[in-house]
């Protein structure tokens, strides 16, 4: 990543990182790789999954990794393009619908 505001995701970082808190470290590594396994939904779409969410979230790492993750599982580049597709809908979605809490808030106002 060429972005300032994050740090590339180096070894040295990932060695850190476990260093200073390993256990809970080997704990999140496990719960990855339990959500991320083959299941009612196949490892693939959990994948397409992830990348919707990151984009939602916005995290470059997880965009990264998991865009990737969803490749390397067979999913096509169009595949991961809809799922980003469809992040970007529930983002506009959420505004959306959440602009019923500003209409009654309007409502609510005394008229002038």
């Amino acid at each position: 990543m060429t972005d300032t505001l994050y740090p590339p995701a180096t070894p040295a970082l990932a060695t850190r990182r476990r260093a200073l808190a390993p256990t809970m470290q080997k704990a999140f590594e496990a719960f990855g790789a339990a959500v991320f396994a083959d299941g009612a939904l196949a490892s693939a779409t959990k994948q397409l999954i992830a990348v919707a969410v990151a984009h939602a979230t916005q995290c470059p790492y997880c965009i990264r990794s998991h865009t990737r993750a969803a490749l390397a599982q067979g999913a096509s580049e169009s595949q991961v393009m809809e799922a980003i597709w469809v992040a970007a809908e529930m983002r506009a979605g959420g505004a959306y619908a959440h602009a019923a809490i500003a209409i009654q808030a309007m409502d609510e106002m005394p008229r002038r």
